[in-house]
């Protein structure tokens, strides 16, 4: 049997490089092998991955010197980058260079950037249908990551570019889960109207890479958006009722009550939930579900994710 080509996967402990690594190992009569990149190679995820078979190393996305001696040798890799540590589209946009950089460098032949749209191209900073932010964002945890695509074009980088979409999982770990009012009745809160909100398993997006590093050159230059299906508000709040077993309401709000929420982001992520709205089309036609479907067999719909994860979902 041939030697199988290293994949080193950026934030391996993370959920993105976490579904991959998982996926990559799944496979055991697979072409690849993943080297899993993460700041600590001694947590309990990091060993968890050894376990599978991972070859784990250490490198800091911070570190542009550990990033290139992790990308040495490697056939292909995985980059994401890590807004919600801390806040910076400065911060970022010098993580998705230094990966670009470090890929570059060590001569890899694949990598998948996973990205969203610059939003600056439907909403100019001189409209004020939503507020600027930072001065010079409409989404800054969009616009950064999307401005940072032709840092890997200008590179000369070989990348596809994956548009990923909302994390089912944040009705897990980012406090958007069922909450019980004042009334006592359970209710999600986004300020999307009647839109229907492309979302995903976080571990079906490391799924889906592994699929676009299976598929190979094909696919380099090429911009791919995935989902497991378009939801409205609505639509999430009914599949909730029927897991629960009580009735959960879509608590639907306009994007400047949820900007004025208070928590760390929540400018951020009322202007994301606007623009998801204002542009629903545009959004929704770049995260087909059957070609997502055509990468990751195994693809999950909310229904499915929700049964998965049944025990974790919160009912504050």
């Amino acid at each position: 049997m041939s030697e199988k080509k290293i994949i080193a996967v950026v934030g391996a402990t993370g959920a993105q490089g976490g579904g991959l690594v998982r996926a990559i190992a799944a496979d055991k009569d697979g072409p690849f092998i993943a080297r899993a990149i993460t700041r600590d190679v001694n947590s309990d995820k990091a060993r968890e991955l050894a376990a599978l078979g991972a070859e784990v190393v250490a490198a800091d996305v911070d570190d542009p010197a550990s990033l290139r001696k992790a990308f040495e040798g490697a056939y292909g890799a995985y980059c994401v980058t890590f807004f919600w540590n801390h806040f910076s589209p400065t911060q970022e946009l010098a993580q998705a260079r230094a990966m670009a950089e470090a890929a570059r460098d060590a001569g890899v032949k694949h990598v998948v950037w996973s990205t969203l749209e610059d939003t600056r191209k439907w909403v100019p900073l001189s409209d004020d249908r939503m507020p600027t932010l930072m001065g010079q964002y409409k989404v800054p945890h969009f616009d950064a990551k999307g401005e940072a695509d032709q840092i890997f074009t200008d590179l000369g980088v070989p990348t596809t570019f994956l548009l990923t979409s909302f994390y089912w999982d944040n009705f897990i770990g980012f406090g958007m889960g069922p909450t019980r009012g004042a009334d006592g009745k359970l209710a999600i809160t986004l300020p999307i109207g009647d839109a229907k909100l492309p979302g995903i398993a976080a571990e079906d997006i490391g799924r889906s890479a592994y699929g676009i590093f299976k598929k190979g050159p094909e696919l380099i230059g090429k911009r791919l958006g995935i989902a497991g299906e378009h939801l409205s508000g609505a639509e999430m709040a009914a599949a909730f009722s029927e897991l629960l077993g009580e009735e959960v309401r879509y608590n639907e709000v306009e994007p400047s009550v949820y900007r004025g929420f208070g928590f760390p982001g929540a400018e951020d992520l009322g202007n994301m939930f606007q623009f998801k709205r204002d542009f629903e089309q545009d959004f929704r036609a770049a995260r087909p579900v059957d070609a997502t479907r055509a990468l990751n067999s195994s693809l999950q719909s909310f229904r499915d994710w929700l049964r998965a994860n049944r025990e974790r979902i919160p009912k504050a």
